[in-house]
């Protein structure tokens, strides 16, 4: 790897861990636990039009160990570990078949995953079927902030300067 795309990396990993923390620092939109827009996510979409998803998976991975490290608990590493895989899984496939061309729909199955992931890990953790009941709420935001993401990752990286693989 090129000490460029190392730093460029290393830039867009510093600026998903920063839209994180601020993001943390906002009290929820929605009173239920686990529901909010995962704006960090706009760069790991931003990096999947732009870069390869090697790539994007390394980002993804060092804001999330390092927003655990730094802002969250054991616990929270797991969930975020959970969603993060998943929903890359699910968003890297989905980039290639719509041809990069729709971010927003690539973030709203990742937004999808991310949640159920999510909630499928604290049935795990709790065995507690109750946790279930968040289904839909967890669906449905999950697609709404998938949408909003994706369309910030659009326009966003219209800004950027593009990298070529």
């Amino acid at each position: 790897m090129s000490l460029r795309k190392l730093t460029a990396l290393a830039v867009y990993a510093t600026l998903a861990l920063a839209v994180y923390a601020i993001e943390s620092a906002v009290p929820p939109l929605v009173p239920l636990p686990g529901i909010k827009l995962g704006l960090a996510n706009v760069v790991t979409l931003i990096l999947l039009q732009q870069y390869t998803a090697k790539d994007a998976f390394l980002v993804l991975t060092v804001r999330i160990l390092l927003s655990a490290l730094l802002f969250g608990q054991a616990l929270s590493l797991l969930y975020s570990l959970a969603g993060g895989i998943v929903s890359f899984a699910v968003m890297c496939p989905s980039n290639r078949l719509l041809r990069r061309k729709l971010p927003f729909l690539t973030g709203a199955l990742g937004g999808l995953s991310h949640n159920l992931a999510q909630l499928l890990t604290a049935y795990a953790v709790t065995s507690t079927a109750g946790v279930l009941v968040y289904l839909p709420y967890m669906a449905a935001s999950g697609i709404l902030a998938g949408l909003f993401t994706g369309l910030c990752a659009h326009f966003a990286g219209r800004y950027l300067i593009p990298h070529t693989k």
